[in-house]
């Protein structure tokens, strides 16, 4: 299995996005496009060609959610997953991001020297991103 190098991450709030972006660079050694709207990362998703998704739920204009059903237009969401990032921390709003096709929820606010730690997982756990 190749291991995990791109993460796409979709977040309005500028200080999460320096936080995430430390430690899943830094601390994870990940490659990370950081995008602060759902619009920007339908522009940015096809040619960084992530590898998994890092999603904020709750953004203005285009929320979580509505960007998910954006980007699978735009990459092909069946072989990488998808994670929401959100502070609700309700099974039933989770169960709605599951049934959406999210891989994983991680709830705000976020460990982030485990994050990576969290990302690596989700992606060893997914079985559907390696080729056929």
């Amino acid at each position: 299995m190749a291991a995990l190098e791109r993460v796409l991450h979709v977040e309005d709030d500028e200080s999460i996005i320096a936080i995430a972006r430390v430690a899943l660079e830094n601390v994870g050694g990940l490659t990370v496009c950081s995008c602060s709207s759902g619009r920007e990362a339908l522009a940015k998703a096809a040619s960084f060609d992530p590898e998994l998704v890092l999603l904020d739920v709750m953004m203005p204009g285009m929320d979580g959610p509505d960007t998910l059903v954006a980007l699978a237009d735009v990459i092909n969401l069946d072989r990488i997953p998808v994670v929401f990032m959100t502070a609700k921390t309700q099974p039933a709003d989770h169960a709605s991001y599951y049934a959406l096709g999210a891989s994983a929820v991680i709830v705000k606010p976020f460990d982030p020297l485990a994050l990576s730690g969290q990302i690596r997982e989700i992606w060893d756990n997914f079985d559907d991103h390696a080729p056929d």
